[in-house]
């Protein structure tokens, strides 16, 4: 959790301005009624950018920054939209995920850059997200558009009602993503073994790259990747992806280039997983050492820790906890700036102090509208709100308790015990944690990939996850001089 001062608010903004008009699509070359100009779409791009920057942070590597730019810029040169101002960056989350806004901007994860094991699969991918952009699937889905899946918790089932108030705030997010139908997922894979191709690539690495997700998908059960919930999986896209590399060689004979070690390379030294300064749960606490807090976390409660926000839930979904910076100058500021943004009706609003840290606590019911745009009566599943607005460390962080009314009562107890224990760590083992950093070693002998990532001393546990980073199985061969991943400090 990298908690920033400011949040972008983009509600309404695909609504704004759009006009109607029929055009030529220019990947498809067919008319079709477009809602989207190309002026609005550079807009939306450059509106949309600030707020994932905000959210989501830059991940600060010169070379490999540099490295997606060439490549960025030579694709966008042979696309069917050269015109368009690209920009490419890499953003600092784990999640293994790329995505595009109109208008040309294109975003890689570091998670998703520390999977890739060659050029090659990059490639694949930056011409598929590019493909959204140049087939203008943005304007010709703006109706099911979504606010990106940031905010939301992986893999976790929520009551409708109690969903309701994460929903709101994913949107106060700001960060813009799209989900896409199947037929359009369907395209983009066909465009980036086009795109990855035309500047030399070898697109059956991109179709590899679908192997190397579903292993993913698979070692997580239900929680699935990122890119394969904000990219609908249209069926078997690793083989459909390959004939098309096939076929697209064939018609097309030439050298196609996979540059593994010359990838690996690059990435030497990237951020794995968790960055602990953006926080971390141990032993049922989260930390975040970078501004110096901790709160318990409730044993067996699923947890999700994004940039911008902590979120967690029990099991069974009935409640749910959200902890993020406030807005405001003071507390009352802050009190009333949610009470607004969240559409509060407050019964209890009490001056209170947490662990020496002034504070305010609110209990809260949401409004729900009537047709008539009037606060609707309480009922018993009405959404029920109590609130803990704390003062700390030059910052005012609010953390809410979220149930139905007719499970509240039950629930507000633990919602206590959670934001009482919001409290100041001084211990050095938390404010010094250091991040699992991607490690390129040389394979010593021949053997199996497990001989290889036992003789660099990695832990056993860690080695069916290595598997997937390396995009091989733990038996399979490698020779003396390859390179591999390895994880270190």
């Amino acid at each position: 959790m990298k908690m920033k001062f400011q949040f972008h608010i983009l509600l309404g903004l695909v609504a704004a301005g759009l006009f109607t008009g029929c055009s030529k699509n220019p990947v498809t070359g067919k008319k079709e009624i477009i809602f989207m100009s190309k002026e609005k779409e550079i807009a939306l791009g450059a509106e949309s950018h600030p707020s994932i920057v905000a959210t989501m942070g830059i991940y600060d590597d010169k070379n490999l920054q540099s490295f997606i730019n060439e490549k960025g810029k030579a694709m966008a040169n042979i696309s069917h939209r050269p015109d368009l101002p690209y920009q490419f960056f890499i953003v600092d989350s784990p999640v293994v995920n790329a995505f595009a806004v109109p208008g040309g901007y294109v975003y890689f994860t570091r998670g998703i850059m520390a999977h890739f094991n060659n050029e090659a699969e990059f490639a694949g991918v930056l011409g598929h997200e590019i493909g959204h952009i140049t087939a203008r699937h943005s304007a010709r889905q703006q109706t099911s558009q979504i606010f990106g899946q940031v905010g939301l918790m992986a893999g976790m089932v929520l009551s409708e009602t109690v969903r309701g108030l994460a929903e709101q705030t994913q949107q106060a997010l700001g960060l813009l993503l799209l989900s896409y139908s199947r037929e359009h997922e369907t395209e983009s894979d066909k465009i980036g073994v086009e795109y990855s191709s035309k500047i030399g690539y070898d697109a059956k690495e991109m179709a590899d790259f679908f192997g190397t997700l579903k292993k993913i998908s698979e070692k997580a059960g239900q929680t699935i990747p990122t890119f394969q919930s904000t990219h609908p999986d249209p069926g078997d896209r690793k083989n459909k992806v390959d004939k098309l590399a096939v076929q697209y060689q064939t018609e097309h004979p030439g050298k196609y280039n996979v540059n593994r070690d010359a990838y690996l390379r690059k990435i030497e030294g990237i951020i794995y997983g968790t960055d602990p300064k953006q926080g971390f749960v141990e032993k049922n606490q989260f930390y975040h050492p970078e501004l110096k807090f901790q709160f318990p976390v409730p044993s067996g409660w699923q947890y999700e820790n994004s940039p911008a926000q902590f979120q967690m839930a029990a099991k069974d979904g009935k409640s749910m906890m959200l902890f993020t910076l406030a807005e405001g100058k003071s507390l009352e500021d802050a009190a009333q700036t949610v009470v607004k943004n969240y559409s509060l009706q407050v019964s209890e609003n009490n001056k209170t102090t947490i662990n020496g840290n002034p504070a305010i606590a609110m209990i809260s019911t949401q409004a729900a509208q009537t047709q008539s745009g009037q606060p609707a009566a309480p009922t018993q599943n009405s959404i029920q709100v109590a609130s803990w607005l704390i003062q700390y460390g030059g910052n005012i962080y609010v953390i809410h308790g979220v149930a139905q009314a007719a499970n509240f009562a039950g629930n507000l107890g633990q919602f206590k015990s959670v934001a009482q224990g919001f409290k100041s760590v001084s211990d050095p083992n938390i404010l010094n944690r250091q991040p699992e950093r991607i490690r390129i070693k040389t394979v010593q002998r021949d053997g199996s990939l497990k001989d290889a990532l036992k003789d660099n001393n990695q832990a056993d546990a860690k080695l069916d996850e290595l598997a997937i980073i390396n995009g091989m199985g733990l038996s399979d061969k490698v020779t003396k001089g390859t390179l591999i991943k390895t994880l270190g400090r």
